[in-house]
C-alpha cells in the first residue's frame, strides 16, 4: 500500500505536482491511459479551484484499494471562504467567478466517486477512482498422457 502523499497547494507549479502525483500512483497501480488523464484533469481543476477561491490548501493522494477494487483516494481541501451553496455550485454552467462553470459538476463526472463538504473556512472534496481486480486464482485444466489434472494458479 502507497503512504499518503500530501502537496501543498499555493502555486501553479503546486498544481502540476499534485496532477503528476495523481498520474503516476495511477499508472503505477495499472489504471489504464484513459483513467491516468482523467484523474490527473480532476485534480488538476480541484487544486487550481484552492488557488483561485481559498489561496492555498493541501491536496492527499493515497491508494485505497481492497480485495474487490484497486482504488486511488485524493482529498482536496482548504480554508477558504467555503461554497454558499453546493447545490448551485454542482450545476453545469453556474461559476462565481469568471470560469465555464464546468468545474466541480465536470470533475464529479471524471471519477467514480466524489464527495464535497464546505462551509465558510473549510472546504473538503474527495475523490475516488475505482478498477476491479482481475480474479486472483484461474483454474485450468491440463492433459498429461491422456489423464486430467486440475491445477490452480495465477
Amino acid at each position: 500500500m502507497e503512504d499518503l502523499q500530501t502537496i501543498s497547494i499555493a502555486q501553479d507549479q503546486d498544481i502540476v505536482t499534485a496532477r503528476a502525483a495523481a498520474r503516476n500512483l495511477a499508472k503505477t497501480l495499472g489504471f489504464g491511459m484513459a483513467d491516468q488523464t482523467r484523474l490527473a484533469t480532476a485534480v488538476s481543476e480541484l487544486t487550481r479551484n484552492i488557488l483561485r477561491y481559498a489561496k492555498n490548501g493541501n491536496c492527499y493522494i493515497e491508494e485505497d484499494s481492497d480485495d474487490q477494487v484497486t482504488a486511488i483516494k485524493i482529498v482536496i481541501e482548504d480554508q477558504g471562504p467555503g461554497i454558499p451553496d453546493i447545490e448551485l455550485a454542482m450545476q453545469d454552467g453556474y461559476t462565481s467567478g469568471s470560469g465555464l462553470g464546468a468545474g466541480l459538476p465536470g470533475t464529479k463526472r471524471l471519477v467514480h466517486e466524489f464527495d464535497i463538504m464546505s462551509e465558510p473556512g473549510h472546504t473538503r472534496i474527495s475523490i475516488r477512482m475505482t478498477s476491479k481486480k482481475k480474479r486472483a486464482q484461474v483454474e485450468r485444466v491440463r492433459m498429461v498422457s491422456g489423464r486430467r489434472f486440475q491445477i490452480s494458479g495465477r
